[in-house]
């Protein structure tokens, strides 16, 4: 399985509460309304910089420590984020996160920059920094969670096979 697209860089230590503010969590529902205000407590212009489909976040150690907060994945993935690139995650965060199918990779992300066009191919955990030249290492996916990714869940998973094959 392969997923390519544009670099959003952030730095170390993205916390729930900065991909959705907590002051949204009960008021607004709607899930393409609550992306239109992703990351916008650190960078108001960040939703403006995402292309659906796209675009992919490129982050440095801990992204999505804080609290549990299932909107913070499912706001990115609203957003059109193809997948999340970070030295590291909450461990929460990353369960959610492929629950939902959204794609996090752990990577050394220091030798991508902003806008750098990306390459990734889960089967042998290869990042490529089209841009750069340069190939990254990830740890290659198993093929039971490239199958929740294309299905887009453990739910949609479930309700199309009927039981995870390990």
């Amino acid at each position: 399985m392969r997923l390519a697209g544009k670099a959003i860089k952030l730095g170390d230590n993205i916390n729930t509460d900065f991909i959705i503010s907590g002051r949204y969590k009960f008021a607004i529902t709607d899930m393409k309304e609550l992306a239109k205000h992703i990351m916008e407590d650190i960078d108001p212009d960040f939703p403006a910089k995402i292309t659906p489909g796209e675009s992919m976040i490129v982050a440095g150690k801990n992204f999505g420590m804080g609290s549990s907060r299932e909107q913070a994945p499912l706001v990115i993935k609203e957003a059109g984020i193809v997948a999340v690139l970070a030295k590291s995650f909450a461990r929460i965060f990353y369960r959610n996160s492929f629950n939902i199918g959204l794609a996090l990779i752990e990577t050394d992300t220091d030798k991508i920059n902003e806008s750098d066009s990306i390459d990734i191919d889960l089967d042998k955990g290869i990042v490529r920094n089209i841009t750069k030249n340069i190939d990254l290492s990830a740890k290659p996916f198993p093929h039971f969670m490239q199958e929740l990714l294309k299905e887009g869940g453990i739910i949609n998973y479930y309700k199309k096979h009927g039981e995870l094959k390990v």
